[in-house]
Protein backbone atom coordinates (compact mmCIF):
# COMPACT_ATOMS: atom_id res chain seq x y z
CA UNK A 1 0.00 0.00 0.00
CA UNK A 2 1.34 3.35 -1.15
CA UNK A 3 2.42 5.99 1.83
CA UNK A 4 -0.36 8.68 1.91
CA UNK A 5 1.10 12.20 2.09
CA UNK A 6 -0.54 15.58 2.20
CA UNK A 7 1.28 18.74 0.97
CA UNK A 8 0.34 22.00 2.17
CA UNK A 9 1.20 25.52 0.61
CA UNK A 10 -1.28 28.36 -0.67
CA UNK A 11 1.41 29.10 -3.45
CA UNK A 12 -0.80 26.96 -6.22
CA UNK A 13 2.41 25.78 -8.44
CA UNK A 14 4.64 25.08 -5.98
CA UNK A 15 1.79 22.69 -4.09
CA UNK A 16 0.93 21.22 -7.65
CA UNK A 17 4.53 20.53 -8.28
CA UNK A 18 5.47 18.57 -5.10
CA UNK A 19 2.28 16.67 -5.86
CA UNK A 20 2.96 15.95 -9.46
CA UNK A 21 6.27 14.52 -8.51
CA UNK A 22 5.75 12.70 -5.73
CA UNK A 23 2.36 11.00 -7.60
CA UNK A 24 4.74 9.69 -10.33
CA UNK A 25 7.10 8.59 -7.42
CA UNK A 26 4.13 6.15 -6.73
CA UNK A 27 2.97 8.35 -3.15
CA UNK A 28 -0.45 8.67 -2.60
CA UNK A 29 -0.59 12.49 -2.75
CA UNK A 30 -3.70 14.95 -1.43
CA UNK A 31 -3.52 18.73 -1.09
CA UNK A 32 -4.62 21.70 1.01
CA UNK A 33 -4.03 25.49 0.47
CA UNK A 34 -3.78 26.30 3.72
CA UNK A 35 -3.40 25.05 7.45
CA UNK A 36 -7.26 25.08 8.48
CA UNK A 37 -8.23 22.67 5.62
CA UNK A 38 -4.63 20.64 6.32
CA UNK A 39 -6.06 20.39 9.36
CA UNK A 40 -9.84 18.98 8.57
CA UNK A 41 -8.23 16.68 6.56
CA UNK A 42 -5.54 15.58 8.55
CA UNK A 43 -8.07 14.62 11.28
CA UNK A 44 -10.70 12.33 8.87
CA UNK A 45 -8.03 11.13 7.13
CA UNK A 46 -4.64 9.19 7.72
CA UNK A 47 -1.17 10.46 6.45
CA UNK A 48 1.89 9.09 6.99
CA UNK A 49 3.87 12.45 5.94
CA UNK A 50 2.52 16.11 5.76
CA UNK A 51 4.92 18.70 3.63
CA UNK A 52 3.93 22.15 4.42
CA UNK A 53 5.08 25.82 4.13
CA UNK A 54 5.56 27.89 7.24
CA UNK A 55 4.15 31.23 6.04
CA UNK A 56 0.74 30.55 5.13
CA UNK A 57 -3.35 32.69 5.53
CA UNK A 58 -5.45 31.55 8.01
CA UNK A 59 -3.22 28.72 10.10
CA UNK A 60 0.69 29.23 9.61
CA UNK A 61 2.81 26.04 9.73
CA UNK A 62 4.35 25.99 12.95
CA UNK A 63 0.59 26.14 14.27
CA UNK A 64 -0.29 23.04 12.10
CA UNK A 65 2.71 21.36 13.16
CA UNK A 66 2.09 21.89 16.65
CA UNK A 67 -1.71 20.53 16.45
CA UNK A 68 -0.70 17.36 13.94
CA UNK A 69 2.14 15.97 17.33
CA UNK A 70 -1.11 16.55 19.56
CA UNK A 71 -3.30 14.34 16.84
CA UNK A 72 -0.74 11.80 16.00
CA UNK A 73 2.68 11.61 16.78
CA UNK A 74 3.58 8.96 14.11
CA UNK A 75 3.24 11.31 11.27
CA UNK A 76 6.29 12.89 9.93
CA UNK A 77 6.17 16.45 8.68
CA UNK A 78 8.36 18.42 6.33
CA UNK A 79 8.78 21.99 6.80
CA UNK A 80 9.08 24.19 3.69
CA UNK A 81 10.48 27.74 4.24
CA UNK A 82 12.52 30.79 2.15
CA UNK A 83 16.57 30.92 3.04
CA UNK A 84 15.29 34.19 5.46
CA UNK A 85 13.42 31.68 7.81
CA UNK A 86 15.53 29.38 8.67
CA UNK A 87 15.78 30.30 12.18
CA UNK A 88 12.26 29.57 12.26
CA UNK A 89 12.50 25.88 10.18
CA UNK A 90 15.08 24.75 12.95
CA UNK A 91 12.82 26.16 15.62
CA UNK A 92 10.02 24.06 14.25
CA UNK A 93 12.39 20.66 13.89
CA UNK A 94 12.89 21.34 17.93
CA UNK A 95 9.24 21.28 18.01
CA UNK A 96 8.61 17.94 16.10
CA UNK A 97 9.12 18.59 12.70
CA UNK A 98 11.53 15.54 11.02
CA UNK A 99 13.24 17.76 8.36
CA UNK A 100 13.17 20.76 6.07
CA UNK A 101 13.71 22.00 2.25
CA UNK A 102 14.22 25.58 1.60
CA UNK A 103 12.94 27.42 -1.25
CA UNK A 104 13.11 27.28 -4.77
CA UNK A 105 12.41 23.82 -3.72
CA UNK A 106 14.79 21.41 -5.84
CA UNK A 107 12.38 18.29 -6.41
CA UNK A 108 15.53 15.56 -6.38
CA UNK A 109 16.63 17.29 -2.93
CA UNK A 110 12.97 16.35 -1.53
CA UNK A 111 12.63 13.38 -2.89
CA UNK A 112 15.29 12.35 -1.14
CA UNK A 113 14.74 13.32 2.13
CA UNK A 114 11.26 11.54 1.79
CA UNK A 115 12.31 8.45 0.39
CA UNK A 116 14.69 8.82 3.74
CA UNK A 117 12.19 9.41 6.14
CA UNK A 118 10.15 6.14 4.79
CA UNK A 119 13.05 4.33 5.45
CA UNK A 120 13.69 5.12 8.95
CA UNK A 121 9.67 4.94 9.55
CA UNK A 122 10.13 1.46 8.50
CA UNK A 123 13.00 0.66 10.55
CA UNK A 124 11.08 1.80 13.46
CA UNK A 125 8.10 0.22 13.15
CA UNK A 126 10.15 -3.30 12.62
CA UNK A 127 12.41 -2.88 14.92
CA UNK A 128 9.26 -2.07 17.56
CA UNK A 129 7.61 -5.15 16.40
CA UNK A 130 10.90 -6.89 17.08
CA UNK A 131 10.80 -5.91 20.78
CA UNK A 132 7.04 -6.75 21.67
CA UNK A 133 7.87 -10.17 19.49
CA UNK A 134 10.33 -11.07 22.48
CA UNK A 135 8.76 -9.24 25.14
CA UNK A 136 5.52 -11.93 24.24
CA UNK A 137 7.69 -14.98 24.09
CA UNK A 138 9.00 -14.36 27.25
CA UNK A 139 5.76 -12.55 28.88
CA UNK A 140 3.09 -14.46 30.06
CA UNK A 141 0.52 -12.49 27.26
CA UNK A 142 1.32 -15.77 25.55
CA UNK A 143 -0.37 -17.78 27.94
CA UNK A 144 -3.87 -17.49 26.83
CA UNK A 145 -6.66 -17.59 28.75
CA UNK A 146 -9.65 -16.19 30.66
CA UNK A 147 -11.09 -18.40 33.17
CA UNK A 148 -10.54 -18.61 36.80
CA UNK A 149 -8.04 -21.93 36.68
CA UNK A 150 -6.04 -19.96 34.20
CA UNK A 151 -5.98 -16.58 36.44
CA UNK A 152 -4.91 -18.67 39.49
CA UNK A 153 -1.73 -19.26 37.09
CA UNK A 154 -0.93 -15.76 36.85
CA UNK A 155 -1.87 -14.49 39.85
CA UNK A 156 0.88 -17.46 41.51
CA UNK A 157 3.64 -16.17 38.60
CA UNK A 158 2.72 -12.65 39.95
CA UNK A 159 3.22 -13.72 43.39
CA UNK A 160 6.63 -15.32 42.78
CA UNK A 161 8.12 -13.89 40.10
CA UNK A 162 10.43 -11.48 41.67
CA UNK A 163 11.57 -14.12 44.36
CA UNK A 164 14.43 -16.53 44.08
CA UNK A 165 12.90 -19.54 44.90
CA UNK A 166 12.24 -22.59 43.17
CA UNK A 167 9.47 -23.31 41.73
CA UNK A 168 7.88 -26.41 40.39
CA UNK A 169 5.58 -26.47 37.38
CA UNK A 170 3.55 -29.11 37.15
CA UNK A 171 1.12 -30.34 34.57
CA UNK A 172 0.15 -32.33 31.38
CA UNK A 173 2.32 -32.62 28.33
CA UNK A 174 1.42 -30.29 26.11
CA UNK A 175 -0.31 -27.35 28.34
CA UNK A 176 2.79 -24.69 28.15
CA UNK A 177 5.06 -25.49 31.66
CA UNK A 178 7.92 -23.88 29.56
CA UNK A 179 5.84 -20.59 29.13
CA UNK A 180 4.89 -20.28 32.76
CA UNK A 181 8.62 -20.91 33.48
CA UNK A 182 9.96 -17.83 30.84
CA UNK A 183 7.04 -15.44 32.23
CA UNK A 184 8.41 -16.34 35.87
CA UNK A 185 12.19 -15.84 34.45
CA UNK A 186 11.07 -12.57 32.52
CA UNK A 187 9.23 -10.59 35.33
CA UNK A 188 12.01 -11.46 37.53
CA UNK A 189 15.11 -9.13 38.78
CA UNK A 190 16.92 -11.50 36.06
CA UNK A 191 15.27 -10.64 33.43
CA UNK A 192 18.38 -9.28 31.58
CA UNK A 193 20.61 -12.23 32.00
CA UNK A 194 20.26 -15.65 30.61
CA UNK A 195 17.45 -18.33 30.65
CA UNK A 196 18.59 -22.02 29.76
CA UNK A 197 15.77 -24.23 28.70
CA UNK A 198 16.87 -28.12 29.17
CA UNK A 199 14.85 -30.85 28.42
CA UNK A 200 16.14 -33.68 30.81
CA UNK A 201 14.70 -36.99 28.42
CA UNK A 202 15.78 -35.48 25.41
CA UNK A 203 19.76 -35.75 27.03
CA UNK A 204 21.45 -39.71 27.00
CA UNK A 205 21.95 -40.77 30.61
CA UNK A 206 25.88 -40.75 29.78
CA UNK A 207 25.82 -36.94 28.61
CA UNK A 208 23.56 -35.69 30.99
CA UNK A 209 25.90 -34.62 33.74
CA UNK A 210 28.55 -33.64 31.29
CA UNK A 211 25.69 -31.06 29.60
CA UNK A 212 24.93 -29.88 32.55
CA UNK A 213 27.90 -29.28 34.54
CA UNK A 214 30.69 -29.17 31.48
CA UNK A 215 33.64 -30.89 31.74
CA UNK A 216 37.30 -30.79 31.65
CA UNK A 217 39.39 -31.47 28.84
CA UNK A 218 40.34 -35.42 28.82
CA UNK A 219 37.55 -36.12 31.11
CA UNK A 220 36.16 -39.23 29.13
CA UNK A 221 36.69 -40.11 25.67
CA UNK A 222 35.67 -37.87 23.15
CA UNK A 223 36.41 -34.77 26.01
CA UNK A 224 38.82 -33.01 23.51
CA UNK A 225 38.28 -29.76 25.26
CA UNK A 226 36.70 -27.94 28.55
CA UNK A 227 33.10 -27.65 28.28
CA UNK A 228 30.95 -25.23 29.70
CA UNK A 229 28.08 -27.08 31.21
CA UNK A 230 24.11 -25.52 31.15
CA UNK A 231 24.80 -24.44 35.04
CA UNK A 232 27.65 -22.02 34.32
CA UNK A 233 25.96 -20.62 31.08
CA UNK A 234 22.87 -19.85 32.93
CA UNK A 235 24.49 -18.20 35.59
CA UNK A 236 22.84 -14.79 36.99
CA UNK A 237 20.30 -16.15 35.69
CA UNK A 238 17.57 -18.82 35.53
CA UNK A 239 18.12 -22.53 34.46
CA UNK A 240 14.73 -24.51 33.57
CA UNK A 241 15.09 -27.76 34.42
CA UNK A 242 12.42 -29.55 31.66
CA UNK A 243 10.76 -32.82 32.81
CA UNK A 244 12.88 -33.00 36.04
CA UNK A 245 11.53 -36.62 36.74
CA UNK A 246 13.59 -37.99 34.29
CA UNK A 247 16.86 -36.78 35.89
CA UNK A 248 18.95 -40.42 36.34
CA UNK A 249 19.80 -40.63 40.32
CA UNK A 250 23.30 -39.83 40.75
CA UNK A 251 22.60 -37.12 39.03
CA UNK A 252 19.99 -36.02 41.65
CA UNK A 253 22.53 -35.68 44.46
CA UNK A 254 24.91 -33.40 42.57
CA UNK A 255 21.69 -31.17 41.32
CA UNK A 256 20.51 -30.98 45.12
CA UNK A 257 24.14 -29.33 46.02
CA UNK A 258 24.14 -27.05 43.12
CA UNK A 259 21.07 -25.90 44.54
CA UNK A 260 21.60 -25.87 48.61
CA UNK A 261 25.81 -24.89 48.37
CA UNK A 262 25.84 -22.21 45.17
CA UNK A 263 28.43 -24.02 43.83
CA UNK A 264 29.05 -26.57 41.33
CA UNK A 265 32.45 -28.94 39.85
CA UNK A 266 32.57 -30.40 36.32
CA UNK A 267 33.03 -33.69 35.17
CA UNK A 268 36.99 -34.39 35.62
CA UNK A 269 37.51 -31.56 38.44
CA UNK A 270 37.57 -31.37 42.05
CA UNK A 271 37.34 -27.74 42.57
CA UNK A 272 33.94 -26.34 43.29
CA UNK A 273 32.70 -22.83 41.55
CA UNK A 274 30.20 -20.56 42.91
CA UNK A 275 27.16 -20.13 40.63
CA UNK A 276 23.98 -17.66 41.00
CA UNK A 277 21.20 -19.68 39.48
CA UNK A 278 17.66 -19.72 40.07
CA UNK A 279 16.36 -22.91 39.65
CA UNK A 280 12.65 -24.00 38.01
CA UNK A 281 12.24 -27.34 36.87
CA UNK A 282 8.66 -28.82 35.52
CA UNK A 283 7.06 -32.65 35.24
CA UNK A 284 4.20 -34.42 33.75
CA UNK A 285 4.56 -36.81 36.47
CA UNK A 286 3.18 -37.37 40.20
CA UNK A 287 6.93 -36.57 41.89
CA UNK A 288 5.38 -37.42 45.07
CA UNK A 289 4.48 -40.86 43.77
CA UNK A 290 7.98 -41.06 41.96
CA UNK A 291 9.46 -40.55 45.67
CA UNK A 292 7.55 -43.60 46.70
CA UNK A 293 8.33 -46.08 44.48
CA UNK A 294 12.10 -44.86 44.13
CA UNK A 295 12.78 -43.11 41.51
CA UNK A 296 12.95 -39.83 42.86
CA UNK A 297 14.77 -38.67 45.66
CA UNK A 298 12.77 -37.17 48.49
CA UNK A 299 15.17 -34.64 49.62
CA UNK A 300 15.36 -32.96 45.78
CA UNK A 301 11.86 -33.35 45.55
CA UNK A 302 11.41 -30.98 48.70
CA UNK A 303 13.99 -28.60 47.37
CA UNK A 304 12.31 -28.25 43.94
CA UNK A 305 9.10 -28.18 45.44
CA UNK A 306 9.42 -24.80 47.36
CA UNK A 307 6.21 -23.26 45.23
CA UNK A 308 4.30 -25.81 42.89
CA UNK A 309 2.24 -23.98 40.21
CA UNK A 310 0.19 -26.64 38.68
CA UNK A 311 -0.99 -25.91 34.96
CA UNK A 312 -4.52 -26.78 34.25
CA UNK A 313 -5.72 -28.93 31.45
CA UNK A 314 -7.88 -27.64 28.90
CA UNK A 315 -10.42 -30.13 30.18
CA UNK A 316 -10.52 -27.92 33.27
CA UNK A 317 -10.64 -24.71 31.24
CA UNK A 318 -12.88 -25.37 28.15
CA UNK A 319 -14.20 -21.74 27.91
CA UNK A 320 -9.96 -20.72 27.07
CA UNK A 321 -10.53 -22.91 23.82
CA UNK A 322 -12.03 -20.30 22.12
CA UNK A 323 -9.56 -17.50 22.95
CA UNK A 324 -6.70 -20.22 22.34
CA UNK A 325 -8.40 -21.04 18.68
CA UNK A 326 -8.67 -17.36 17.90
CA UNK A 327 -5.04 -17.13 19.60
CA UNK A 328 -3.58 -19.90 17.06
CA UNK A 329 -5.56 -18.69 14.07
CA UNK A 330 -4.35 -15.41 13.98
CA UNK A 331 -0.32 -16.78 14.28
CA UNK A 332 -1.16 -18.83 11.55
CA UNK A 333 -2.87 -16.93 9.01
CA UNK A 334 0.09 -13.95 9.50
CA UNK A 335 3.25 -16.59 9.04
CA UNK A 336 1.41 -17.81 6.12
CA UNK A 337 -0.42 -14.75 4.58
CA UNK A 338 -4.10 -16.27 4.70
CA UNK A 339 -7.10 -13.83 4.82
CA UNK A 340 -8.96 -15.93 7.45
CA UNK A 341 -11.16 -14.20 9.25
CA UNK A 342 -12.37 -17.16 11.93
CA UNK A 343 -13.89 -20.11 12.52
CA UNK A 344 -17.39 -20.96 11.81
CA UNK A 345 -20.09 -21.78 14.80
CA UNK A 346 -19.51 -25.84 13.53
CA UNK A 347 -16.19 -25.91 13.59
CA UNK A 348 -15.82 -24.28 17.15
CA UNK A 349 -18.63 -26.63 18.36
CA UNK A 350 -16.11 -30.04 17.33
CA UNK A 351 -13.29 -28.07 18.76
CA UNK A 352 -15.16 -27.55 22.33
CA UNK A 353 -16.59 -30.95 22.49
CA UNK A 354 -13.46 -32.67 21.80
CA UNK A 355 -11.21 -34.95 24.24
CA UNK A 356 -7.72 -32.42 23.84
CA UNK A 357 -5.33 -35.11 24.77
CA UNK A 358 -2.62 -33.38 23.91
CA UNK A 359 -3.71 -30.71 25.37
CA UNK A 360 -2.79 -26.77 23.69
CA UNK A 361 -0.16 -28.33 21.96
CA UNK A 362 -2.14 -30.81 19.94
CA UNK A 363 -4.94 -27.81 19.65
CA UNK A 364 -2.38 -25.30 17.98
CA UNK A 365 -1.70 -27.99 15.94
CA UNK A 366 -4.78 -28.02 14.74
CA UNK A 367 -5.27 -25.22 14.09
CA UNK A 368 -2.06 -24.59 12.29
CA UNK A 369 -3.55 -27.79 9.90
CA UNK A 370 -6.77 -26.04 9.42
CA UNK A 371 -5.54 -22.63 8.17
CA UNK A 372 -3.18 -24.74 5.76
CA UNK A 373 -6.00 -26.51 4.49
CA UNK A 374 -8.92 -23.69 4.57
CA UNK A 375 -9.79 -21.85 1.33
CA UNK A 376 -12.80 -20.14 2.37
CA UNK A 377 -13.11 -17.15 4.77
CA UNK A 378 -14.09 -19.48 7.37
CA UNK A 379 -12.36 -22.67 8.88
CA UNK A 380 -14.76 -25.12 8.70
CA UNK A 381 -15.29 -28.60 10.30
CA UNK A 382 -14.13 -30.05 6.49
CA UNK A 383 -10.81 -28.02 7.82
CA UNK A 384 -10.79 -30.11 10.66
CA UNK A 385 -8.96 -33.89 10.75
CA UNK A 386 -11.50 -36.04 10.63
CA UNK A 387 -11.18 -36.97 14.12
CA UNK A 388 -12.89 -33.90 15.14
CA UNK A 389 -15.59 -34.27 12.55
CA UNK A 390 -17.78 -36.68 14.39
CA UNK A 391 -18.41 -33.79 17.43
CA UNK A 392 -20.42 -32.21 14.88
CA UNK A 393 -24.11 -32.35 14.08
CA UNK A 394 -24.81 -33.85 11.43
CA UNK A 395 -28.41 -33.25 10.84
CA UNK A 396 -27.98 -29.41 11.83
CA UNK A 397 -26.62 -29.18 8.22
CA UNK A 398 -28.79 -31.75 6.32
CA UNK A 399 -31.65 -29.92 8.03
CA UNK A 400 -30.52 -27.12 6.13
CA UNK A 401 -30.16 -24.78 9.48
CA UNK A 402 -28.64 -21.09 8.24
CA UNK A 403 -25.60 -19.85 9.57
CA UNK A 404 -27.58 -16.52 11.48
CA UNK A 405 -29.08 -19.83 13.39
CA UNK A 406 -25.77 -21.60 14.15
CA UNK A 407 -24.29 -18.64 15.19
CA UNK A 408 -26.94 -18.23 17.29
CA UNK A 409 -27.06 -21.68 19.02
CA UNK A 410 -23.65 -21.50 19.62
CA UNK A 411 -23.60 -18.26 20.88
CA UNK A 412 -26.44 -19.96 23.26
CA UNK A 413 -24.30 -22.76 24.34
CA UNK A 414 -21.46 -20.39 24.92
CA UNK A 415 -23.24 -17.90 26.93
CA UNK A 416 -24.85 -20.60 29.43
CA UNK A 417 -21.58 -22.58 29.83
CA UNK A 418 -20.09 -19.73 31.19
CA UNK A 419 -22.71 -18.50 33.13
CA UNK A 420 -22.50 -22.70 35.06
CA UNK A 421 -19.10 -21.68 35.36
CA UNK A 422 -19.82 -18.93 37.24
CA UNK A 423 -22.70 -20.34 39.51
CA UNK A 424 -24.68 -17.89 37.26
CA UNK A 425 -23.06 -14.39 38.68
CA UNK A 426 -23.69 -12.75 36.34
CA UNK A 427 -21.21 -9.65 36.65
CA UNK A 428 -18.03 -12.23 36.64
CA UNK A 429 -19.57 -13.80 33.36
CA UNK A 430 -19.61 -10.32 32.07
CA UNK A 431 -16.33 -9.75 33.17
CA UNK A 432 -14.98 -13.13 31.61
CA UNK A 433 -17.19 -12.85 28.52
CA UNK A 434 -15.11 -9.19 28.05
CA UNK A 435 -18.69 -7.57 27.61
CA UNK A 436 -20.54 -5.24 29.66
CA UNK A 437 -22.99 -6.04 31.86
CA UNK A 438 -25.87 -4.33 30.41
CA UNK A 439 -25.05 -6.32 26.82
CA UNK A 440 -25.15 -9.61 28.49
CA UNK A 441 -28.31 -8.59 29.99
CA UNK A 442 -29.44 -7.83 26.29
CA UNK A 443 -27.92 -11.28 25.52
CA UNK A 444 -29.99 -13.37 28.03
CA UNK A 445 -33.15 -11.98 26.20
CA UNK A 446 -32.17 -12.05 22.98
CA UNK A 447 -31.38 -16.18 23.14
CA UNK A 448 -34.19 -16.85 25.70
CA UNK A 449 -31.61 -17.74 28.31
CA UNK A 450 -33.48 -18.14 31.92
CA UNK A 451 -31.03 -17.08 34.39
Amino acid sequence: MAQRILVVDDENIIRESISYILKNEGYDVDEAENGKVALEKFMNENFDLVITDLEMPVMKGAELLEKIRLLNAQTSVIIITAYGSLETAISALRFGASDYILKPVEFEELLLKVKRLFELRNLLVENSILRKELQRNFDYENIVGKSNAIKKVYEMIEAVAETDSTVLISGKSGTGKELVARALHFKSQRKNKPFVAVNCGAISENLIESELFGHKKGAFTGAITDKEGFIKAADGGTLFLDEISDMPLLLQVKLLRVIQEKEYTPVGMTSSFPVDVRFLSSTNRDLKEEVKNGKFREDLYYRLNVIEINIPSLKEREEDIPLLADHFLDKYRKEMKKNIKGIDPAAMRALLAYEWKGEVRELENIIERAVIFCRDEFITVNDLPSSLRIFVDETEISNGFSLDDSVRKFEREFILKALEKNDFNKETTAEQLKVGLSTLYRKLKELDIKA
